[in-house]
C-alpha cells in the first residue's frame, strides 16, 4: 500500500520550481486519468500537456523505499513535474484513483527492472576484484602527496602567523594544487582552511564583503588562536596519515582502516559495498531529523547539505552529508529539510567518532508519533557536566570533530547578562552563542520567539563550540524537541 503525504512528495521533487509546477497541474486539472493497481503499488495515468496527446506517467512503488517513476514526456528531471503531480493528486484526491489494470507495456517494464534487480543483487554477492598493483601505487603517490603536505606545513610554519598575509596565503595554495592530483583532496582542503584565515586581508582592505566561509581579513591577532589549532590538525594529518598508509601498504589486502576517519581525512570516498564488507551497517533503522542546513564549503569548492538526525534505536545523532562541487552543482540534486520518520532497511554508518556521516539507498517515510519524540527525550542526555567531559575529551584529539552535536535535556533557557544560556537540573550552565559557527544560519536571536513553554523542560540540540582564547566551551542551539515535535532553528 502507497504512504505518501505532501511533505515526502515535496521531498521527492527535484527542485522548487517541479514542485510548484507539479502541484499546479493538480490545481488547474491537467489529469485526464488517475489510476491504482489491484495491489496499490503503483499510481498511473494521463496528464494533459502542451500538445495533442496527453503525457502517460506513472509512479511505481513496488520498492516502496526506492521508488520508480517514469513519464513520456521529455523532461530530463527525475521525478519530472508530471509525476509529481500525480503523487499530488494521490495525496490530495486519494478517492480520484480508480482500480485498474497495469497496462502491458508498463507491466513489462516493471519486469525488467525487477530481473536487473535480482541481477544486481548477485553481483553485490560476488567478490569485488581489486587491482592491488594499481591501488598500491596510488597509496604510493598519496605518501608523497604527505610528503609535499609536510613541506607546505613547515613553510607556513616558518612564514610564522603574524607573518602570513593574503599574498603568501596564495603562494601556498598554488602550490597545494598538486595534493589533489595525489588523490589526497582532504588534505588540500585542510590546507585550504589554515590560509583561508589569512587569504581575505586584501577584500576587507578594499571594502568588500568576505567569501563566505572566510574568516574577514585585517583581524591581526583574532584569527592566532585558529591558526595554531589548524597548524596542529595539518601536522597530526601528515603523521598520523602517513602511518595509516604505511599499514595499508603493509597489509597483503590494502584494505582501508575503519576503526577511525583517517582514510576520510585523506580523500578516501567510501563505497557502500566496502562498508558493508568491514559490517559497518545497520538493519532495520529509524531516523528523524532534528536540523538542516546548507552551506558554501569554500575551502573545498562544494555546497554541503547536513541533515542532523537522531537513531531512534541507538540514541546516536548521526549526519548525512550530500556534496555538491561547483561544477557540477546543476547536475546534482540537493537534499532538503525532512519531516517524517524515515525507515531504513540498511543504514551504512561512515567511520568516525562522535557524530558520524549516514548514508541509505532508500528509505520509508512515515509520520512522527508521540513515541518517537519521547524516545528522542529518552536518549538526551540531562548531566551537563558529564557531557561536557567528554566533548573536552574528544577535542583533545588534534582530528577530532570539533564542533560535535548532542541532545541535551534541559530545565530552563534564559539569559545571563545578556546572555541566553541553558541550565540543567543540577544547575549546571551553558552559554549560547553564534559566534564561530558560520556553517549555519544565525539562531540564538530565534529562542526569544517560540512559546515560552519551550523555555523549560524540553530537550535542546546543540553544536558545541570550544572558544580557543577564552577557553570556553558554548552551544550554538539548533532545534527544540518538545512532546508536540521538532522546532527547527536552522532552516
Amino acid at each position: 500500500m502507497i504512504s505518501i503525504d505532501e511533505a515526502y512528495v515535496e521531498g521527492a521533487a527535484p527542485n522548487a520550481e517541479a514542485m510548484k509546477n507539479g502541484r499546479a497541474l493538480v490545481v488547474k486539472g491537467k489529469f485526464r486519468a488517475l489510476h491504482i493497481d489491484a495491489t496499490e503499488t503503483i499510481l498511473f495515468g494521463e496528464c494533459q500537456g502542451s500538445g495533442k496527446d496527453p503525457y502517460q506517467c506513472s509512479s511505481d512503488f513496488s520498492r516502496a523505499d526506492q521508488p520508480t517513476h517514469r513519464c513520456s514526456c521529455p523532461s530530463r528531471q527525475f521525478p519530472c513535474k508530471h509525476c509529481i503531480g500525480l503523487m499530488f493528486a494521490y495525496v490530495l484526491k486519494k478517492a480520484s484513483f480508480k482500480a485498474a489494470e497495469v497496462p502491458a507495456d508498463l507491466a513489462a517494464k516493471r519486469e525488467k527492472l525487477a530481473s536487473r534487480e535480482e541481477k544486481k543483487k548477485d553481483e553485490v554477492a560476488k567478490p569485488k576484484v581489486v587491482n592491488q598493483a594499481a591501488l598500491a601505487k596510488k597509496i604510493k603517490a598519496q605518501l608523497d602527496g604527505l610528503d609535499l603536505l609536510e613541506r607546505l606545513t613547515l613553510d607556513v610554519t616558518r612564514i610564522g602567523i603574524g607573518n602570513m598575509n593574503a599574498k603568501s596565503a596564495r603562494e601556498i595554495e598554488e602550490k597545494a594544487k598538486q595534493l589533489g592530483d595525489a588523490y589526497l583532496p582532504g588534505a588540500q582542503a585542510a590546507l585550504h582552511r589554515y590560509t583561508g584565515l589569512f587569504a581575505e586581508e586584501e577584500t576587507a582592505a578594499a571594502g568588500k564583503t568576505p567569501a563566505p566561509g572566510r574568516v574577514p581579513g585585517g583581524v591581526g591577532e583574532a584569527v592566532y588562536s585558529e591558526a595554531l589549532d589548524q597548524l596542529s590538525r595539518l601536522q597530526a594529518l601528515v603523521k598520523r596519515g602517513r602511518a595509516y598508509l604505511q599499514r595499508r601498504l603493509e597489509d597483503p589486502e590494502l584494505k582501508p582502516e575503519v576503526e577511525s576517519s583517517i582514510a576520510a581525512w585523506l580523500g578516501h570516498a567510501w563505497q557502500l559495498a566496502e562498508l558493508k564488507a568491514a559490517g559497518l551497517v545497520q538493519a532495520d533503522a529509524e531516523l528523524l531529523q532534528l536540523a538542516f542546513n546548507t552551506h558554501d564549503d569554500v575551502a573545498r569548492k562544494e555546497y554541503v547539505d547536513t541533515g542532523v538526525w537522531m537513531n531512534l534505536s541507538t540514541g546516536r545523532i548521526q549526519v548525512t552529508q550530500n556534496f555538491r562541487p561547483y561544477r557540477a552543482v546543476k547536475f546534482i540534486k540537493s537534499d532538503d529539510s525532512v519531516f517524517h520518520i524515515a525507515q531504513v532497511k540498511e543504514l551504512f554508518v561512515y567511520p568516525g567518532d562522535t557524530n558520524p556521516r549516514i548514508r541509505w539507498e532508500g528509505m520509508v517515510p512515515r509520520g512522527v508519533e508521540p513515541r518517537d519524540l519521547q524516545r528522542v527525550r529518552d536518549h538526551a542526555r540531562g548531566d551537563f557536566a558529564a557531557v561536557i567531559k567528554d566533548v573536552k575529551t574528544n577535542l583533545k584529539g588534534p582530528l577530532a570533530d570539533k564542533q560535535p552535536i548532542h541532545a541535551l535535556r534541559f530545565r530552563r533557557i534564559g539569559q545571563v547578562g545578556g546572555v541566553p544560556t541553558v541550565e540543567d537540573e543540577r544547575g549546571e550552565r551553558l552559554t549560547m552563542t553564534d559566534a564561530g559557527m558560520t556553517e549555519e544560519p544565525a539562531s540564538c536571536h530565534l529562542l526569544q520567539l517560540v512559546s515560552p513553554s519551550l523555555h523549560e523542560d524540553q530537550t535542546l540540540v546543540v553544536r558545541f563550540r570550544h572558544d580557543l582564547d577564552r577557553r570556553q566551551l558554548e552551544v550554538k542551539p539548533l532545534s527544540i524537541i518538545s512532546g508536540a515535535g521538532v522546532v527547527r532553528l536552522t532552516l
